[in-house]
């Protein structure tokens, strides 16, 4: 499958609201400060309140729409603070453009056997149930877009999970299949576009953590992934819905049904 992956003009994302979990660092950050220069209004979540300032400062610097911090620790998923945030959300920015689904951790990778379910726990209510709460919970604002995506960033693991990826690996495969659940769910009722994408060997703190001796200039940088994502979020792209996006060693994407 090709992808018209042309960069998008300076404000084609203007009066769009994009909120990315993960946002501090990485391709969160990469992606936030990325759709920032092309107009939109980025919400910043993400539990490091320190390297969620530096980016909005690095977006305000650059020139970006003033963007917005959202302190949240996605391990704590009670259902009166996901109400208290996605009132302030509703009332100070009425609809939602895009979600972006980035925050994740690693977990350790050893025999299953060996597994703390505590850490295992973790790993899920991270990787898996903050998505599914904070899809449930931003659907309505993401109903009123004209054009609204979900976008859940995967893993190679995630459709294929290999020994010693213990709950990484399978909660990012639980993660493929909501997002699956949703596209057909939503086919016929919106026009909310679902999209996943495995990234591939990028150079992020997770990498480095599951390769500790991987040469970081060896992979590709985040920046390396953004016109892949930019299209997937974008309303005025024509990918196709409900797809899962591999991304190969440039950054260029190979789609599958």
């Amino acid at each position: 499958m090709n992808l018209n992956l042309t960069p998008p003009e300076g404000g084609s994302f203007r009066d769009l609201n994009i909120l990315i979990t993960g946002a501090s660092a990485g391709i969160g950050r990469a992606l936030a400060l990325h759709v920032a220069q092309l107009g939109a209004t980025c919400l910043l979540l993400g539990r490091n309140i320190g390297a969620l300032e530096a980016v909005y400062d690095e977006i305000l610097e650059k020139g970006g729409p003033e963007p917005a911090i959202i302190p949240f620790d996605l391990s704590n998923l009670d259902p009166e603070r996901l109400n208290e945030m996605v009132e302030a959300i509703a009332d100070r920015y009425h609809t939602l453009d895009a979600l972006v689904h980035n925050a994740a951790i690693l977990g350790d990778r050893i025999p299953f056997q060996q597994y703390r379910l505590t850490t295992w726990s973790q790993v899920f209510r991270i990787n898996f149930d903050a998505p599914v709460a904070l899809t449930q919970a931003l659907l309505p604002l993401l109903q009123r877009s004209n054009k609204g995506a979900i976008l859940f960033m995967s893993s190679s693991v995630g459709k294929q999970p290999r020994a010693y990826w213990g709950a990484y690996a399978s909660s990012k495969y639980a993660v493929e299949g909501f997002a699956k659940l949703l596209v057909d769910e939503l086919h016929n009722t919106s026009n909310i576009r679902v999209s996943i994408v495995n990234p591939g060997a990028t150079r992020t703190k997770m990498r480095k953590a599951a390769y500790p001796a991987e040469d970081p200039s060896s992979v590709k940088s985040p920046a390396d992934l953004m016109p892949l994502l930019t299209v997937l979020i974008s309303p005025f792209s024509d990918a196709p819905r409900g797809h899962r996006f591999e991304s190969n060693g440039t950054g260029e994407p190979i789609g599958e049904v």
